[in-house]
């Protein structure tokens, strides 16, 4: 699969309590990316952050994690993008979702 060297970074920050048709939202939406043909998409679990309410979400030694933030990243093509972003408006309830334009260095799997 090919990525323009000028995409799209695609940033949509959830807590990990969100869920989506009994679902967690993350899985949701990592399925859903790879469904619609996005190029990838990763989530990343934060240990500490805090959203527009200010609630301190952390991860402590002495408290298990309550609702860790959650970022998930894809990257690709500003089309592809584009066609993807009307699903996260019903999806993502609560959150934060960013958009920016980025370039493409390098994108190839190993061919074995």
């Amino acid at each position: 699969m090919k990525i323009p060297s000028n995409g799209k970074l695609l940033r949509i920050f959830i807590g990990e309590r969100d869920v989506w048709q009994s679902q967690p939202l993350y899985e949701a939406l990592i399925h859903l990316a790879k469904k619609e043909g996005m190029a990838g998409a990763t989530a990343i679990k934060g240990f500490m952050g805090f959203g527009c309410k200010s609630h301190m979400h952390t991860a402590k030694l002495l408290r298990l994690s309550e609702d860790l933030p959650i970022i998930i990243e894809i990257v690709d093509s500003e089309e592809k993008i584009n066609r993807f972003l009307p699903s996260l408006d019903s999806m993502v309830q609560e959150g934060l979702i960013t958009l920016e334009s980025v370039n493409v260095v390098m994108y190839r799997a190993n061919k074995s």
